[in-house]
């Protein structure tokens, strides 16, 4: 559906809008009239291009909120995610980029430990970092679930007032900072990139791929607090450990009884093949050029030898060739190995977005021309399918396997 509101009463076809829209949204149908399609994402462009003010945006009309005396918001948040005590390394690395953020803030920076029995996770985040750590240890958060998560969440900003609030973009942190996030009132930048202070202003600077990866937008949050975003995995990375930092930690309360939580954890099951790209130290992707499923089993020898993990571009996943759980890319996981072998991919922007902070990347590709060779620190031109088996054959030997 269209968002865009066309008075045809007051329109004069002048084709002012249609030059100004970068979506090609807008076309004048066979009345000379300015008329729009699906394409438009109410950016606004064409409003101001109008001589007659026929374009309006539903809603643009109304009064922008605000929240009231912004300078009460102080500090970095980040929210310590974790599964059966133990804490996922993404909070880790949102500990790394919170103390940078703090640091130039000049400001403190907190952890947000949630769950039952997870006091050791609390003495870690200080030891990555964390001035100050909210413990909220109760049996109704042994395991993840939005309602008591973000109940809790929700009610220590409001009473604690953070300026910032990050939180990893896995499964659980992109629904835990939604939830936050609509519950304050208050802007949320999801999967970023990026971010860093704007000088001048003090705001959190908030960057991330758009329009299917063909940008990054640096978006701000000058109007509401708590600054909110998630952050892919391995974007950044784990700060060192130091096990003698000294922190506060507060104990708080869980908000919500047992019998007001509307969700039971029944169990967890476990995938046939369980694939863990984002923690990988190798990573042996296949692309369109594997030909079809078969082409991942060379593929899956030499990760089997080098102890790496498969993944693979969003094409071979669109094909139906192997699991969307290997995926690699802006749609799929962002990964940091330390070698990353991509075999028959061409190294279109979305995938490149999400392994080019790989620390070594070697490509293997018949076409000497494919993207993928100017991010590679190593490029094989040639036929993966005689390439990849010498390099098994090879690294068997040389590893004794």
């Amino acid at each position: 559906m269209a968002l865009l509101e066309i008075d045809r009463e007051l329109c004069i076809g002048c084709e002012a809008c249609i030059e100004a829209c970068a979506f090609g949204a807008l076309s004048l149908d066979d009345q000379e009239i300015v008329v729009v399609n699906d394409n438009c994402t109410a950016c606004g462009a064409c409003i101001d291009e109008c001589p007659v003010e026929a374009l309006r945006l539903p809603g643009a009309e109304e009064p922008l909120v605000v929240t009231e005396n912004l300078g009460d918001y102080q500090g970095v948040w980040f929210w310590v995610e974790q599964f059966e005590g133990r804490a996922s390394s993404i909070s880790w690395e949102m500990a790394g980029k919170g103390r940078e953020l703090a640091d130039e803030l000049g400001t403190t920076l907190t952890a947000c430990v949630l769950g039952s029995g997870v006091g050791e996770a609390a003495q870690e985040a200080i030891a990555y970092g964390a001035d100050r750590v909210f413990l909220v240890d109760d049996v109704t958060l042994t395991h993840y679930r939005t309602d008591p998560y973000a109940a809790v969440m929700v009610d220590l900003a409001r009473r604690y007032k953070p300026e910032i609030i990050i939180m990893g973009a896995s499964s659980r942190g992109r629904d835990l900072a939604g939830s936050v996030a609509t519950q304050l009132v208050t802007g949320l930048t999801a999967d970023c990139t990026s971010l860093d202070i704007d000088s001048e202003t003090r705001l959190l600077r908030q960057t991330r791929p758009a329009f299917g990866g063909n940008i990054m937008a640096t978006i701000l949050c000058p109007n509401h607090r708590p600054q909110m975003a998630t952050v892919r995995h391995r974007v950044f990375e784990v700060p060192a450990k130091d096990t003698a930092r000294q922190g506060q930690i507060v104990s708080e309360q869980a908000l919500l009884p047992e019998d007001e939580i509307a969700s039971r954890v029944i169990d967890f099951i476990v995938s046939e093949e369980d694939v863990n790209l984002a923690d990988a130290r190798i990573i042996v992707s296949g692309g369109r050029g594997v030909k079809g499923p078969e082409g991942f089993e060379p593929l899956r020898e030499l990760a089997q030898v080098l102890g790496g993990a498969v993944g693979s571009s969003r094409a071979a996943v669109d094909a139906g060739w192997i699991p969307y759980a290997h995926q690699v890319g802006q749609t799929g996981r962002t990964v940091r190995p330390d070698l990353y072998i991509a075999c028959g991919i061409s190294g279109a922007i979305q995938h490149l977005a999400g392994m080019r902070t790989a620390k070594v990347i070697v490509a293997i590709n018949r076409d000497p021309e494919a993207l993928i060779f100017s991010v590679a620190h190593y490029g094989i031109v040639g036929d993966l399918f005689e390439i990849v088996p010498q390099l098994t054959k090879a690294f068997r030997k040389k590893l004794d396997r």
